[in-house]
């Protein structure tokens, strides 16, 4: 267990550097470029069966305990350790950060995207996968901080140099804003541990440790520094500006890794350090944490709804990224609550977000690959044609014959709606048990904290599911059903685009669009997982929340 736990942090770093040495003679194959990629399958493909076997060795009845644990010292001058280990609350996100990278070099394998050689492309993958493992997998607050800034540059490399259209001032807000972030989170760092006298997070959580020795004014600058790193990454509202930017233009793997792993290292951060070490400082900040969380619950939710109307001009992909800004704030929720049932809460939307928000960037990617656009009136738009003489007429005409995802390809477009019902929190799919938890934790918050606000921000926070379910049944009646929205009326069949075609002929019948390719056999391989665990997850919660909740109660109880 130590070994594979070691494996997983190690293995991806050495892959890294392996793809970019020549390949031997017998695996160049007729394609170098082909061959780097299928090594980057590879080395990711036994990452995942690392993982896998990680999770299958896990002491299921202890979830709790560290398990798998190394402890080696690296400086001793400032007590800082090589210290890895894995509970109830990291086995998930390690999986999940396992199986996402994986498909995402699978999906790579068969879709590269344009950019420069595949050599860096897998280097870089390999570099942010092992940084992102290791965030999920440290006990030390230094060598926490080492690796979650580890997978800045790689993530900067992806959007700057295979990005889509303004990729290089996407790739400078994403680094700015993380970086700044990260210097305030240091020195939270570096405080808790000059205070203490140690770094060691395990040491740190337990009540009788050297927390004893940090006072409330330290734990409240601690939290507040630190909690502005995580903040940024989680992100937070208003701290979420270079989120948009960053998705939009980023290559499709890098959109889902983005959404599905990075975003998490900030929670994880909150529940791992700032709980269970500074709990005085974390219960004073609290309430401010859940109304930031709140509102941006509500902004993300509106900022859709603004991107999906007729005419706005909004793209697909930047409105997914707004989306995760409104699914985060439930995580973020959750933890303010400082409730067992609040945290347990936050970390199944966490894994739930990484599945649902992973699916659908896949698709939009791929639904870009096809239509050359991820322009939401360009999706919704019918086949074009000439205008017919009755305008008026036109507009009631039904969708034309293959406009939209439902006919022109039946199973992307099934899949696409999966994706967005999971995604609005639908009973019995993974969405909903996190969002549910997470507000049940603000309806009965931690002793101390007004419970007249946290049921305020609960009440937001279910407004916020309404308004979620409302944009993404909207985003599934323009592009898989082909009609128009007009949200100051009613939805439209067949309406005039704004550039006034119809998608009908001069007689005024229907002009079919061309078919679009259907779900390729890669796509199946790649996505299937995505959507099998997003069901198994709604259906059988017990599963993950087996594994997070005895780990949460030992963490909120001090190590007891």
């Amino acid at each position: 267990m130590q070994l594979l736990l070691a494996g997983l942090v190690v293995l991806p770093l050495v892959g890294a550097l392996a793809a970019l040495l020549p390949a031997p003679p017998g695996l160049r194959g007729k394609n170098p470029d082909q061959a780097v990629l299928r090594h980057g399958v590879t080395v990711t493909g036994v990452v995942l069966a690392a993982a896998i076997a990680l999770a299958a060795g896990f002491d299921h009845g202890h979830p709790a305990r560290m398990q798998a644990t190394t402890d080696i010292s690296w400086i001793p001058a400032l007590d800082i350790r090589i210290h890895l280990g894995v509970d109830g609350i990291s086995l998930p996100l390690l999986v999940l950060t396992a199986l996402l990278t994986f498909l995402c070099a699978l999906y790579s394998y068969f879709r590269m995207p344009t950019g420069p050689s595949p050599k860096a492309f897998v280097a870089l993958l390999l570099t942010l996968e092992a940084g992102t493992l290791a965030t999920f997998a440290v006990l030390d607050l230094m060598l926490f901080f080492l690796a979650f800034e580890m997978v800045l540059i790689p993530m900067y490399f992806l959007i700057a140099r295979w990005g889509g259209a303004h990729k290089q001032a996407a790739a400078w807000k994403f680094i700015l804003y993380t970086l700044l972030g990260s210097v305030v989170m240091l020195l939270g760092l570096l405080l808790i541990g000059v205070k203490s006298g140690t770094f060691d997070m395990v040491a740190l959580a337990t009540d009788n440790g050297p927390k004893a020795q940090l006072s409330h004014t330290v734990q409240l600058l601690a939290v507040l520094a630190i909690g502005i790193g995580l903040a940024v990454k989680s992100p937070m509202w208003p701290l979420h500006s270079w989120l948009p930017d960053a998705h939009t233009a980023a290559p499709t793997v890098g959109s889902v890794l983005l959404a599905g792993v990075l975003l998490k290292m900030g929670t994880y951060g909150f529940v791992r350090i700032a709980l269970p070490i500074t709990p005085e400082g974390m219960h004073t900040f609290a309430p401010y944490l859940a109304a930031l969380a709140a509102v941006g619950i509500i902004y993300g939710s509106l900022a859709c709804l603004a991107l999906v109307r007729k005419g706005a001009g909004g793209d697909l992909k930047r409105l997914i990224a707004y989306s995760s800004v409104g699914h985060m704030g439930f995580v973020l929720l959750g933890i303010a609550s400082m409730t067992p049932t609040g945290v347990n809460g936050a970390l199944f939307a966490n894994i739930a977000h990484g599945l649902i928000t992973g699916l659908l960037f896949f698709m939009v990617g791929a639904l870009k690959d096809r239509t050359g656009s991820t322009d939401l009136d360009t999706l919704a738009r019918s086949a074009p044609g000439p205008r017919p003489a009755g305008a008026g007429a036109a507009a009631l005409l039904p969708a034309p014959s293959g406009a939209a995802l439902y006919a022109r390809a039946p199973r992307f477009g099934g899949l696409l709606a999966f994706g967005a019902v999971a995604s609005l929190g639908l009973p019995g799919l993974a969405g909903f048990w996190g969002e549910m938890l997470a507000m049940f934790g603000a309806f009965r918050p931690a002793a101390g904290l007004s419970r007249p606000a946290f049921l305020t921000f609960m009440v937001l926070a279910g407004l916020g599911t309404l308004l979620t379910a409302a944009y993404l049944l909207l985003v599934v009646r323009r592009v898989c059903m082909g009609g128009s929205v007009d949200l100051a009326g009613a939805a439209v069949l067949g309406t005039a685009d704004p550039d006034g075609e119809t998608g009908a002929d001069s007689d005024g019948t229907p002009a079919p669009a061309p078919a679009l390719p259907d779900l390729a056999r890669y796509e199946y391989a790649a996505w299937t997982p995505l959507a099998a665990l997003t069901v198994l997850a709604g259906l059988w919660p017990a599963a993950l929340l087996g594994l997070t909740d005895p780990a949460v109660q030992q963490l909120l109880g001090g190590g007891k």
